[in-house]
């Protein structure tokens, strides 16, 4: 499963980036943040305003510059906070994610930069999703975070992660290693958007635990460029009935290099997953892999990986079923291919020109309806959607 992006591993020597940044002071009122900064937040769906926001988390390099639960029902702060404020915090650290794994989960243990640790308390049903801005504003900098989220039993939350480096910015690390952690009966929306800068390589590493009846619905988004980008998240569907559902729009720019999977582990029965990716490669590489490993009759799965080429790239689709008894169920669809000049003629019938219609039918095919996104963020991300489209013609 992981041989072809081993390259992306090896790659990059961590010596060559620096782990030490100065600190950046709190600050209590966002409206003092500077403009250049929060309109790159923004675009990763970061209100400063923080109006139809739960809670807010905001880091800058090292320094945890903003953290605020504004609801009750949750709890939002950085992670050196949270094993101050609660003795059990580390049942929850390390426990489905060896810091052996690679260097990056090892610098992340031996040189950790806070990270955020956003909880829904039990039964709490937080309408407005919780925002958390992982943000490189220093040169050359590796940021390791490590992150933990707990949706307490039969609660509901939404959380929109965005990260971002400073305009000016040429290279950099981010390793974030996150752990999630889904309990009885809960839901979580978990929506990530990332919009890096074209040489800023970037590692997360993540494990995801889901108990009966819990579901996850995980979003990527990455249209921007970035240098290069090598994630497979890792969840384990441990409870009857507990769901899985990842998907992910990705856009690969001349010079991107992005590997991007998910791993699911349905081990009990009335398990679903579904792992759904829409990819365009304009110049660069996308492998976008998914893998299923069914172990109880009764679970069900389906992957699904579409991708179009816009200009020489390399688009690849790896999917990969596992079931290891009778009574499983799961499928794969994959296509990579180019836009059917049989829709472009079909639009140029109805008075559209030839750019028109491409860049019509490309917005419809990033156009994933994603569920559970909150209005202004669907807004957001469409409009995301539609300036990216303009710039690949």
């Amino acid at each position: 499963m992981h041989h072809v992006g081993s390259k992306a591993q090896t790659d990059i020597d961590l010596s060559k980036y620096r782990s030490e940044a100065e600190k950046h002071e709190y600050v209590e009122d966002l409206g003092r943040i500077d403009t250049v900064d929060s309109n790159k937040w923004l675009n990763v769906g970061v209100d400063i305003a923080e109006t139809g926001r739960a809670g807010t988390f905001i880091q800058k390099d090292c320094s945890v510059i903003h953290s605020k639960a504004m609801r009750d029902g949750v709890e939002v702060m950085g992670i050196s906070e949270a094993l101050k404020k609660h003795e059990w915090m580390d049942q929850y650290l390390w426990k489905y994610i060896s810091p052996e794994k690679d260097q990056f989960t090892q610098a992340a243990k031996t040189k950790p930069h806070e990270g955020y640790f956003i909880r829904s308390f039990q039964g709490a049903k937080i309408q407005q999703p919780v925002q958390a801005c992982l943000y490189i504003a220093k040169e050359g900098f590796s940021q390791n975070v490590h992150n933990v989220v707990i949706a307490e039993e039969d609660s509901e939350m939404h959380i929109i992660t965005g990260c971002s480096t400073s305009p000016h910015l040429i290279t950099g690390l981010h390793v974030g290693v996150s752990e999630i952690f889904v309990k009885k009966g809960a839901t979580l929306h978990f929506t990530m958007i990332h919009d890096w800068g074209e040489q800023i390589n970037v590692r997360p590493r993540t494990a995801i635990h889901v108990e009966a009846g819990g579901v996850i619905v995980s979003n990527y988004i990455s249209l921007r460029p970035v240098g290069s980008l090598q994630m497979s998240p890792t969840t384990y569907l441990d409870g009857r009935g507990a769901v899985a559902r990842f998907n992910s729009i990705l856009v690969a720019s001349a010079g991107c290099h992005l590997d991007v999977g998910s791993t699911v582990h349905l081990n009990q029965p009335e398990t679903r997953a579904e792992i759904i990716s829409r990819a365009i490669t304009v110049g660069g590489t996308i492998i976008a892999r998914g893998e299923m490993i069914g172990k109880v009759a009764g679970c069900k799965g389906h992957l699904e990986c579409k991708g179009l080429i816009l200009k020489d790239g390399l688009m690849q689709a790896i999917p990969e079923l596992q079931g290891h008894v009778p009574g499983v169920e799961m499928s794969h669809e994959a296509a990579v291919g180019k836009i059917d000049q049989r829709e472009i003629e079909y639009l140029m019938a109805r008075g559209l020109d030839e750019d028109e219609a491409v860049s019509t039918i490309v917005r419809g095919f990033l156009n994933v309806d994603i569920e559970g996104l909150p209005a202004g963020l669907a807004a957001e991300i469409d409009k995301a959607v539609t300036e990216t489209q303009k710039d690949m013609m």
